[in-house]
């Protein structure tokens, strides 16, 4: 299904272990094409971490989910997590699809 909660839709991939988040997020989006989407605005690649450090400043407690289109590369994937690392948050989920 197409989900559209970080500005961009997104066909997330099915996964039969996924579990509810509750907990306020920061909400990633990688579309099929590769453009990444963070706080419903198109961020550079190079801009990531500075995005997920100003919001996990303004939300400490709050976890990086990121939903990548399983059309995407696992290299975006791979740039968003390090990132997010990099920005000091180590709980980071891919979203996904109950079948």
């Amino acid at each position: 299904s197409f989900i559209k909660e970080a500005g961009i839709e997104v066909n997330r991939p099915e996964a039969t272990t996924a579990t509810k988040q509750d907990q306020a997020n920061i909400l990633i989006a990688i579309a099929a094409d590769g453009q990444i989407w963070i706080d419903r605005r198109r961020v550079d690649v190079r801009n990531i971490r500075a995005n997920i450090e100003r919001l996990h400043a303004e939300n400490p407690q709050g976890s990086v989910v990121i939903q990548a289109d399983k059309q995407s590369t696992n290299e975006k994937l791979v740039a968003v997590m390090d990132a997010a690392r990099q920005a000091g948050v180590f709980n980071v989920s891919i979203a996904a699809n109950e079948p």
